[in-house]
């Protein structure tokens, strides 16, 4: 995901793609703590994505 896609967004499609990315984190987690075959590396990126979302959010809200 790229920063400028979210530049487009508005607050409310922004909030719901972060409880969205906090689910699939939080399954991704799961499914590394239950020993199955999961890629490290989506893990680590589904949380800069997640940081990504809210650092818009904030700058939507500082506006």
């Amino acid at each position: 995901m790229k920063f400028l896609d979210l530049l487009k967004k508005d607050a409310k499609e922004l909030c719901q793609k972060c409880a969205e990315l906090k689910k699939e984190h939080m399954n991704l987690r799961i499914l590394s703590k239950t020993t199955q075959d999961v890629k490290t590396s989506a893990i680590r990126v589904c949380k800069k994505n997640i940081a990504r979302v809210k650092t818009r959010l904030r700058q939507l809200d500082n506006k």
